[in-house]
C-alpha cells in the first residue's frame, strides 16, 4: 500500500455572515467565452514549449533548468498503474494546450480586469465575497492571474499574497527556500508535470506572530477547450503565525478532456497554523489529479478541509508530515460521485517526531453509477513514541448500482503509540424515504435531507458562505437521484 501512495502522493475565520439562501445553480460554472489569447503555447508538451513558458514569463535559469529536468521525470515515468488506469489511459497529453495568456499583469482594482474575464468572476460572486468577508483575493483565468488583492492592513503588517511569477521575482530569498523542498519534481508523474508547465496559484508568507483574522481566498477558472491548468500553491506560516486559505474551482462543460493537474506545499513553522480549504465543483470532463501535502514543525497544526463535487476523475490525497513534536495534522474530507464519476480521495500522514497527533475524517456519497473511494496510509515509525492517530471512512450509497470501495493503510512500528480506525458502509433505506414522505416531503427532499445529516458534522467545518452552497449544491445533484 506504501508503494502504491508514493507513485500518486497527491492530492475559519468567516466574518459574521447570515446563512440567507445563496443563489447556487448546478450549471453556474458551465459557461465560457471565446478568447483572444495574446499568448499561446499551443498544443502538445515539449523542450520549446517550457522555453516558449520561461521566456513569456521572464524567469531566471534556474526556474528553467528546473522545468526542464521536471520535464525529462514527467516522461520517464509511466502512469499509476494501481488504480484508475482505465481512465488515466484516455489522456491524450499530446492534445492539450498547456499554456494560454490574455498577456495583462494582476490588475489590482476589478474595474482594471478586462471586461470578458471580469464578466466570468462576477458571474461566479467572485468580487461579492472578497467585499463580505475576505481579507484577499487572487483570481486565475485559465493560465494567469487576472486580479490580486490584499487588505492594507495585512500588506503592513509584511503579509505577502502573490501569484508565484511575482513571488520568484519579488521575494525570491523567501520563495526559493521552500519551493519544490515539500513536494519535489519526482514525487509522482503527476506533480512533474506541474513542475514543467506550472503557471500561476498562490505564494503566501505570514510573518512571525502574526495571525490573519479572515480568510484568503484564490479561485480557479478554466476557459478554454483542450486545456490544462497547472497552478502551483506555496504557503508559509512563520513562527507562531496563522492563516486560512480558500479555494475554488469550476470549468465549463466541453466534449473533450480538460486537464487539471496542481500542486500546492505547505510549510508550518514553529506553533504556526495553516487551515486550507477546497471547494470544488468541475464538471464531469474534467481530470482532477492533485499533489497536496504539508510539514509541520514543532508545536504547529495543518488542516485540510476538502470537498470535491464533480470532475470525471479526481485523485487527490492531501497529507501532512509531522515533523516537529507536539504537532497536529488532519484531514476532513466529503465526496460525492454522481454518474460517470469516480472520486479517489484519501490522506496521507507521515509520523516523523514523537509525541505527534493526526487525525482523519472522510465521508463519501455514491450517487446513480458513481464510485467513491477513499485510499489513505499512516505511517508511525519504529522510532517515535505517543504518537496517535484516529481515522473513520463513512460511506453512504444512494443507489443500487453506486460503488465505494475503502483501502486504509495504518503502519505502526514503534512502542506506547495509538491508532483507532473505523469505516462503515451505509444505503438510505426505503423506509427512512417513505417515513420523511409521509410527513410532507417529496422523495428527493428526503433523500437530500437525509445525504445532509450524513456529512452534516462536517459541514459545520466549513466557513458559513460555503457550508450553505455545500448543502444547496447537494439537493441539486440528489433531485435526479432517487427511482
Amino acid at each position: 500500500m506504501s508503494n502504491t501512495i508514493s507513485e500518486h502522493d497527491t492530492d475559519v475565520l468567516a466574518d459574521d455572515t447570515t446563512s440567507a439562501a445563496i443563489d447556487i445553480d448546478r450549471e453556474k460554472g458551465n459557461f465560457h467565452y471565446k478568447e483572444d489569447y495574446a499568448y499561446d503555447a499551443g498544443i502538445g508538451l515539449s523542450p520549446e514549449v517550457i522555453d516558449y513558458v520561461t521566456k513569456v514569463k521572464g524567469e531566471p535559469e534556474w526556474v528553467r533548468e528546473f522545468r526542464h529536468k521536471a520535464l525529462k521525470i514527467f516522461e520517464s515515468k509511466p502512469l499509476p498503474t494501481h488504480w484508475a488506469t482505465r481512465d488515466l489511459e484516455t489522456i491524450n497529453f499530446d492534445e492539450i494546450r498547456y499554456y494560454l495568456a490574455k498577456g495583462q499583469k494582476p490588475s489590482r482594482t476589478w474595474e482594471e480586469v478586462p471586461d470578458d474575464v471580469k464578466e466570468t468572476f462576477e458571474r461566479l460572486g467572485i468580487p461579492e465575497q472578497e467585499r463580505r468577508f475576505l481579507a484577499g483575493v487572487e483570481a486565475q483565468f485559465d493560465s494567469e492571474s487576472a486580479y490580486s488583492r490584499m487588505k492594507e492592513e495585512l500588506t503592513k503588517q509584511g503579509v505577502i499574497f502573490v501569484n508565484p511569477t511575482e513571488g520568484l521575482k519579488e521575494h525570491a530569498d523567501v520563495f526559493r527556500k521552500y519551493f519544490g523542498k515539500v513536494i519535489p519534481a519526482g514525487d509522482n508523474k503527476f506533480a512533474a508535470l506541474n513542475s514543467a508547465v506550472f503557471s500561476g496559484g498562490s505564494f503566501i508568507y505570514v510573518p512571525k506572530g502574526v495571525k490573519v483574522a479572515q480568510p484568503l481566498q484564490a479561485y480557479f477558472r478554466i476557459n478554454a477547450e483542450n486545456f490544462g491548468q497547472f497552478e502551483r500553491t506555496l504557503i508559509i506560516a512563520d513562527e507562531g503565525a496563522e492563516v486560512t486559505y480558500m479555494e475554488g474551482c469550476t470549468a465549463p462543460k466541453f466534449e473533450t478532456a480538460t486537464l487539471h493537474s496542481a500542486v500546492v506545499e505547505l510549510v508550518a513553522l514553529k506553533g504556526a497554523k495553516i487551515q486550507y480549504i477546497t471547494v470544488q465543483n468541475w464538471s464531469n470532463n474534467v481530470f482532477n489529479l492533485v499533489t497536496k501535502r504539508g510539514v509541520a514543525e514543532e508545536g504547529a497544526e495543518i488542516r485540510w478541509i476538502d470537498c470535491n463535487i464533480g470532475s470525471r476523475l479526481t485523485m487527490k490525497y492531501p497529507g501532512v508530515v509531522l515533523k516537529g513534536q507536539h504537532s497536529r495534522g488532519e484531514v476532513i474530507s466529503i465526496a460525492l460521485a454522481s454518474d460517470g464519476q469516480h472520486q479517489d480521495t484519501g490522506a496521507k500522514m507521515i509520523h516523523a517526531a514523537s509525541n505527534t497527533t493526526s487525525n482523519i475524517v472522510s465521508k463519501s456519497i455514491s450517487v446513480g453509477q458513481g464510485r467513491a473511494t477513499y485510499r489513505g496510509q499512516v505511517t508511525i515509525p519504529k522510532a517515535f513514541s505517543h504518537c496517535k492517530n484516529n481515522t473513520e471512512c463513512d460511506a453512504l450509497l444512494i443507489n443500487t448500482n453506486s460503488r465505494t470501495d475503502t483501502y486504509p493503510a495504518i503502519t505502526v512500528r514503534g512502542a506506547n503509540n495509538s491508532t483507532q480506525h473505523e469505516a462503515s458502509v451505509s444505503k438510505v433505506s426505503a423506509e427512512q424515504i417513505f417515513y420523511m414522505q409521509q410527513r410532507g416531503l417529496s422523495e428527493g427532499e428526503a433523500m437530500s435531507l437525509a445525504v445532509n445529516g450524513f456529512i452534516n458534522d462536517l459541514v459545520k467545518e466549513f466557513p458559513m458562505e460555503y457550508s450553505v452552497e455545500l448543502k444547496r449544491l447537494i439537493e441539486l445533484e440528489m433531485e435526479g437521484s432517487v427511482g
